[in-house]
């Protein structure tokens, strides 16, 4: 059985009339990345940070590395935490700023292999400001790393930075995967979070309305896939006498599928007719997709 680092039951969190987190229950895994995913004011970072001991819970029983993080004096130096918005000292270098982390927590991390790791050997001694985005958020999770943490808290990581950044980012949240750490990542990103994590629970309004697998999620809440021919007339007209349904969708003509294996049959079925179409493929929904019709418009103003 897997060895269980974080036990979330029951956990609720309210400001006055405000429930920010509603009861939620979750637990993570050694060694696995779990996304907390959901929109703004779903409550995710007010998670995060009753798990990290920096904000204390109204009720509800947690667990992290098997001790409580409001009771827990020396939980701290197990975690690694990225903030959302992470910044720092403008005129600091990230040698100077590891330097500094190195001290505080006295570990006895090797900076230099870090720097490496999070692709910032060349911009070690490089001020702050000077650096980009995708960068800055890399120091941020090299700060995170000094202390050789059991777990990682990664608040949308990426949040902000162009593909290219977002992507690198990625790149060392999988090394860090395959190194062993257990890492909660928080994001709206949904391609991130398909991409990295194992399971995934999604917040809305204070509440998980559904957690598993990526793709465990899509299989339960996913409409019909569809297959996209690109052909004319004569292909609309062979479907039809055959008994399919389509639409019509520009050049394209889409066709609704209950089963994947309906794509082989057309096809095999236009093939046997002699029917001229350029191409086709087949669309099956992303969480992504999915993730918007569950969670539906996104209220900017709900409290995170």
């Amino acid at each position: 059985m897997p060895e269980t680092v974080i036990s979330v039951t029951n956990l609720l969190k309210s400001y006055s009339d405000i429930t920010a987190v509603d009861g939620i229950s979750f637990s993570i895994n050694r060694g696995e990345v779990f996304s907390l995913l959901g929109p703004n004011g779903a409550g995710k970072t007010t998670t995060v940070e009753i798990l990290e001991g920096v904000r204390n819970r109204t009720s509800g029983d947690i667990r992290v590395l098997g001790e409580d993080p409001e009771k827990s004096r020396s939980l701290i130096f197990k975690l690694g935490i990225l903030p959302q918005d992470f910044s720092f000292i403008y005129n600091s270098t990230p040698k100077e700023a590891l330097d500094f982390y190195k001290g505080t927590l006295t570990a006895s991390s090797d900076l230099n292999e870090i720097l490496e790791m999070v692709e910032l050997g060349d911009k070690a001694t490089t001020p702050f400001q000077k650096l980009s985005g995708g960068q800055k958020q890399k120091l941020g999770l090299a700060l995170s790393l000094v202390n050789d943490p059991e777990i990682l808290f990664l608040d949308e990581p990426t949040s902000g930075l162009d593909p290219r950044a977002r992507r690198n980012i990625w790149n060392v949240i999988k090394t860090l995967k395959e190194k062993g750490k257990s890492i909660l990542l928080t994001t709206h990103y949904l391609e991130e979070a398909e991409l990295l994590a194992d399971r995934v629970a999604i917040m809305n309004k204070g509440k998980i309305i559904d957690s598993g697998t990526p793709m465990e999620i899509v299989e339960r809440h996913h409409e019909d896939d569809n297959l996209i021919i690109r052909g004319d007339g004569q292909v609309e007209n062979l479907l039809g006498s055959g008994g399919y349904q389509f639409q019509r969708e520009g050049p394209y003509i889409k066709v609704g599928l209950k089963s994947i294996r309906d794509a082989t049959e057309i096809i095999n079925y236009l093939y046997e007719k002699k029917a001229k179409f350029d191409d086709f493929t087949l669309k099956r929904e992303s969480l992504e997709d999915v993730f918007v019709r569950m969670v539906g418009e996104i209220e900017e103003d709900e409290t995170e």
